[in-house]
């Protein structure tokens, strides 16, 4: 019902002319957003230079109607190009090579393991306890020869009639022939530089334990470093490329850079856009609200007046009837009132 009246009213009151205003507005407001979102949208700039050019696709968002950047390339100058197909044929043979050198080192692994197993044997005895070993070996070889010259001494004593001469020497010993005495003392001497020779044998052997590791780990390094060295070519070619392909990218990133450097003008001339069309959608609607506004004041001093001339009664004059906040009247049985005719 309220849909007829107002089909029947809207012609009359000018509420057809609110709505399509409204819409209007409306219609303006949608149309700035998307301009706006337009003005302010990423706009990369495809570049040339003498490494390469940069290209982007710009599309349109069907559902949005907001640009946006779908994709972005370069392409490197010919002469780049044809330098990095040529690294790249070198690549294969270079990797073949750097196995090949790398395969050389491979023996050093047993010579290194064998020099740390014979360190950690020689660092497994203590100084003290090899000292003791050297003592022990020495006197073992000297054996033989000191019972020998014992021997020979006895049977010289023997011949000689002087076997049983015995002479007190004060070393602590029992009384001995001169010959006797003189030999136990060659045998102490003998046994003090044992000892001296032991005590740096001892250190010696662990200091020659450690040079041992040290020559391991050093020939450990040379490998490692040899496997790095193998590899060295093929790394520097691979450098070589990738510096190649920065400047092949210079076009592109200078591209970026200057869409970048278009954000901060774009998003102020976006809102001053956005912010004129709106006033104008407001202004062109607060426009066709006020002029509705006169039509239904003059509505409403027609509606009064036929109301005046057919309702006074005995022909005493006309009254006028009272009209509500918005101009319209309140008699001819509530008409305003009714939501019906409510605009």
């Amino acid at each position: 019902m309220g849909e007829l009246v107002s089909s029947v009213l809207d012609p009359f009151t000018g509420a057809s002319g609110v709505r399509k205003a409204g819409e209007q507005a409306a219609g303006q407001q949608r149309e700035a957003g998307i301009t706006a979102a337009n003005i302010s949208a990423f706009r990369p700039v495809g570049m040339t230079t003498r490494f390469g050019t940069s290209q982007f696709t710009r599309e349109i968002d069907p559902r949005t109607g907001v640009p946006y950047i779908s994709s972005g390339g370069y392409t490197a100058a010919p002469e780049l190009s044809a330098l990095q197909n040529q690294l790249f044929g070198r690549f294969a043979p270079t990797f073949a090579q750097a196995e090949q050198f790398q395969s050389q080192y491979a023996p050093l692994t047993d010579v290194t393991q064998g020099l740390f197993k014979l360190s950690k044997d020689y660092l497994a005895t203590s100084p003290e306890q090899a000292a003791q070993d050297y003592i022990s070996s020495r006197q073992g070889l000297l054996q033989p020869m000191r019972e020998k010259q014992l021997s020979d001494l006895r049977s010289r004593s023997f011949a000689t009639g002087r076997g049983g001469l015995g002479v007190q020497t004060g070393t602590g010993r029992a009384p001995a022939s001169p010959e006797m005495q003189a030999y136990y003392n060659a045998l102490a001497q003998q046994d003090l530089q044992l000892a001296a020779e032991a005590e740096q044998a001892g250190r010696s052997r662990t200091q020659f334990g450690a040079s041992l590791a040290g020559t391991g780990t050093g020939l450990l390094g040379t490998q490692i470093q040899g496997y790095a060295g193998a590899y060295a070519p093929l790394l520097a070619q691979l450098g070589l490329s990738s510096q190649i392909e920065n400047l092949s990218q210079q076009p592109y990133q200078l591209g970026l850079q200057l869409g970048q450097a278009q954000i901060p003008g774009q998003q102020t001339g976006s809102q001053q856009y956005f912010g004129g069309q709106m006033q104008g959608a407001q202004t062109q609607y607060g426009a066709t609200l006020a002029a509705q506004q006169m039509n239904n004041q003059f509505l409403s001093s027609l509606i009064s007046a036929g109301a005046g001339a057919y309702g006074a009664p005995g022909g005493g004059g006309t009254q006028p009837m009272p009209v509500n906040s918005s101009g319209y009247s309140t008699g001819m049985g509530g008409f305003s009132n009714n939501p019906a005719f409510q605009l």
